[in-house]
């Protein structure tokens, strides 16, 4: 399979990933990517969300290391109230 193709932006900006490509990320229609350009490249970057064990895994780490740095809960509702009233 090739690694390589070409493809078409549409008049509103919509690009069509060729089908090989698709099947073999296994891109599905509502795929998410991350989009970065500079200097004529375009790279886009499949992203999805992760699993709920992933996640429970990343949270527990978080909750970690929240704790190594002595943070409490009510730091946490203090650091969103601020983060609000600075927009």
């Amino acid at each position: 399979m090739a690694n390589l193709a070409t493809t078409k932006m549409s008049s509103k900006g919509q690009v069509v990933i060729p089908e090989d490509i698709r099947k073999r990320l296994n891109l599905k229609a509502g795929s998410q990517f991350v989009v970065m350009g500079e200097d004529g490249v375009v790279i886009l970057k499949a992203i999805e969300a992760p699993s709920m064990k992933d996640f429970d895994s990343l949270i527990r780490e978080a909750r970690k290391q929240a704790r190594q740095a002595g943070l409490k809960q009510s730091d946490i509702g203090k650091a969103i109230a601020k983060a609000r009233a600075n927009k």
